[in-house]
């Protein structure tokens, strides 16, 4: 078997683009998907998977691993975030393909489920670009909140903390301290918190402010309360607080994983598939948090084949906690697709028995949401001073 060849199917969700990539072989029907979004950065993307495409035409699909090292080896230069995301797409595509040539799904490739089910969580109504509440309305947020939780969810991620810079104003933090305990108070102690800082605060000491006025509520963890890259200081802000954090959507090799694990700079780490190298970077670095006793909270606000990859992976993944999933992004989420695996249940995801990934897009469906410049929410990240803060 031999690969021929690699489209790209770009579907418009309002804040992103979707790209899915197509990975086409010399046995006719036999092609796998994968996920390669990469927000704000589509047309980059796309690019450097027509770059990579010469090192692949004529290979053989099966050879995953020997695969990635031609991929990043042979480009020299570092990929970087968006030249990861490239050969994160093409590389989840070939565990399709060989899924698919086998017979058997993906996770069984993985060494089999070490589960029954995969925990999800979801974002405030579920993602719904087209329905925002801001955060400065507690009545309404807390309605929102519920309205989620009650279509079927038991673990919701929230966004509690303004734009910051080195400091934290007391009336600000105030009011996360009111909200938080608002949110809690609505959903009871049934139904698991997180809370998302987008690497917002500028320093250690505005970081912490916001996180204590949030840890009564005890939530699962507060996510990427500084910048990512400095596991350092992230490990000072941990034995400062009385919180668990996570972090990692934004690293992308097993090499920056193990200078947070060494540092136990978090609880749970959050490598994002359609950016780590897929499986085969996400599996070594499960096992680094593994050695390290950290959980993965796999990161994915993405389209139907990112959440199929991740299922894939969850369910093969010892150490795996909960899955984030934004699958009410737009409405048609499901629609797009020819077959489809992320059906929630009781809060989580059945694992599926389809070979390969268990996905396939509906590429006629697909072309009625092309390309668009996307909505980009982070130009709304000002300061009172108007100068430019962390979105």
């Amino acid at each position: 078997m031999k690969i021929t060849g690699i489209e790209t199917v770009v579907v418009n969700a309002v804040q992103r683009n979707w790209i899915f990539v197509k990975v086409l072989t010399d046995q006719p029907g036999l092609w796998g998907w994968g996920e390669a979004t990469l927000e704000w950065k589509t047309r980059a993307v796309k690019g450097t998977i027509d770059d990579l495409l010469p090192f692949l035409v004529g290979q053989d699909p099966l050879r995953i691993e020997h695969l990635v090292n031609t991929m990043t080896r042979f480009s020299f230069w570092p990929l970087g975030s968006i030249g990861l995301t490239a050969v994160s797409g093409i590389e989840q595509a070939l565990w399709d393909i060989k899924g698919k040539a086998l017979g058997v799904p993906v996770w069984q490739l993985l060494g089999g489920r070490v589960r029954d089910k995969v925990r999800v969580y979801t974002h405030l109504k579920r993602g719904d670009a087209s329905a925002r509440v801001p955060n400065t309305d507690i009545s309404r947020f807390c309605d929102a909140v519920q309205e989620t939780v009650e279509m079927g969810y038991n673990a919701i991620k929230l966004g509690f903390v303004p734009y910051t810079g080195y400091d934290a104003p007391l009336p600000a933090v105030r009011h996360v301290e009111k909200l938080a305990a608002a949110v809690r108070e609505r959903v009871g102690d049934g139904v698991e918190i997180m809370t998302d800082f987008h690497g917002r605060p500028d320093s250690l000491d505005a970081a912490i402010a916001y996180i204590k006025a949030i840890e009564p509520i005890k939530p699962l963890f507060c996510e990427e309360v500084i910048q990512p890259g400095d596991s350092a200081a992230m490990a000072d802000i941990a034995r400062r607080v009385d919180c668990p954090l996570a972090t990692g959507e934004r690293l992308f090799t097993p090499r920056e994983f193990l200078e947070v694990a060494q540092t136990r700079a978090v609880a749970y780490i959050q490598p994002d598939l359609a950016h780590c190298m897929g499986f085969t970077g996400g599996r070594k670095i499960a096992a680094i948090a593994e050695a390290a006793h950290m959980g993965v909270c796999p990161h994915n606000p993405m389209g139907p084949v990112a959440g199929a990859v991740a299922l894939q992976f969850d369910a093969a993944t010892t150490n795996f906690v909960i899955q984030e999933e934004a699958v009410g992004i737009v409405p048609w989420f499901e629609e797009i697709c020819a077959t489809y695996p992320l059906q929630l249940i009781d809060g989580a995801w059945p694992i599926p028995e389809t070979p390969g990934l268990g996905i396939e897009i509906d590429e006629k469906a697909a072309a009625r949401y092309p390309f668009k410049q996307e909505v980009i929410p982070a130009t709304e990240s000002v300061l009172a001073d108007g100068r430019i803060a962390n979105w």
